[in-house]
């Protein structure tokens, strides 16, 4: 089968598309057919090993995963003999970063994976990009504890993050104001931002407004610079270390004090979470946002184009099985 492998760290040049072995099922596992698969921002700190703190977990001197790709969409191909929950024939969307491997034609997952199967009427590449990004912002938006009426401000409403947070809030009802810079506003408004601010012409860290909860979906900000736009006892959760790797240690010292604080919670990684993305999509009330396709062939100008920051929701990577 065709992958996008890579042997060392470094830049997108590292990754080349070649021919590999098909993975073999274990008992518990699905092997997928995968259609799509997208480049984000998790696949371009590994490949890159930025921050090099990813070595101690993914290889010091060389990566131990080769194959890349953390989310996907295709055609369950074959089954473990202990699975029951699916069936070979059936098109399912998850997210995998236990093992990665989604760019590639084949992959495995557990069984008991994040995956579900895609709705109805709902292409390869449109499911595909529904799980990485919205499984970090419904992890924030569940530890926050955001609930109906609650005013939540996003920083970074058009990444892959901040374009599901937006949505999923508005889910759950609450007042959303929506950072992002002037050539976006109208694609937040159309997310169902209910107020949006223009970065490049304000300093949204001075608005007057108050939030239960500030969402940096980007990882640029900091809780100094935000805290000032909390309600007495709001919460500022980070999707991201920070720029000095303080949002792993605030949440320690802010928690115990009773007012603002800093969240920088885990996702979670179950069935459960992927069935809750497929009802979402089902009702209308989440639609992942796509900027580019790239065929996988391409999937290096995919990873550059990643890595130069101006992507808009995801980047999706297809993969033709015809040839």
């Amino acid at each position: 089968m065709k992958a996008a492998v890579r042997l060392r760290y470094g830049s997108p040049d590292v990754v080349s598309v070649i021919e590999v072995e098909k993975p073999e099922v274990k008992p518990d596992e699905l092997l997928v057919r995968v259609h799509a698969t997208t480049v984000n921002r998790t696949d371009c700190a590994l490949r890159a090993a930025k921050p090099f703190l990813w070595r101690f977990f993914a290889g010091f001197f060389r990566p131990r995963m080769r194959v890349l790709g953390n989310e996907f969409a295709g055609e369950i191909a074959a089954v473990g003999d202990e699975v029951t929950a699916f069936e070979v024939g059936e098109r399912v969307f998850g997210y995998n970063d236990a093992t990665f491997g989604a760019h590639a034609e084949y992959m495995t997952i557990s069984a008991d994976g994040t995956l579900a199967t895609i709705p109805g009427g709902l292409g390869y590449d449109e499911a595909a990009p529904s799980t990485e990004g919205s499984h970090y912002a419904l992890s924030i938006i569940t530890a926050a504890q955001v609930r109906e009426g609650h005013d939540v401000l996003v920083y970074g409403a058009t990444g892959a993050i901040g374009s599901a947070a937006v949505q999923l809030l508005k889910a759950r009802g609450a007042v959303v104001t929506a950072v992002c810079d002037t050539r976006t506003m109208e694609l937040v408004r159309g997310l169902g931002a209910d107020r949006v601010i223009d970065r490049t012409a304000v300093d949204f860290t001075r608005d007057t407004e108050r939030y239960d909860v500030v969402i940096d979906a980007v990882g640029k900000s900091t809780f100094g610079r935000c805290r000032r736009l909390l309600k007495p006892r709001g919460v500022y959760a980070a999707s991201d270390v920070g720029p000095l790797w303080q949002n792993v240690f605030l949440p320690l010292v802010t928690r115990p004090l009773g007012g603002r604080k800093v969240l920088m919670p885990l996702p979670r990684n179950d069935r459960e979470t992927a069935l809750y993305f497929r009802d979402l999509i089902e009702s209308g009330r989440f639609t992942p946002v796509i900027d580019r396709r790239y065929p996988l062939a391409d999937i290096v100008e995919a990873h550059r184009y990643v890595d130069s920051g101006r992507k808009i929701g995801n980047v999706v990577i297809t993969i033709d099985h015809s040839s």
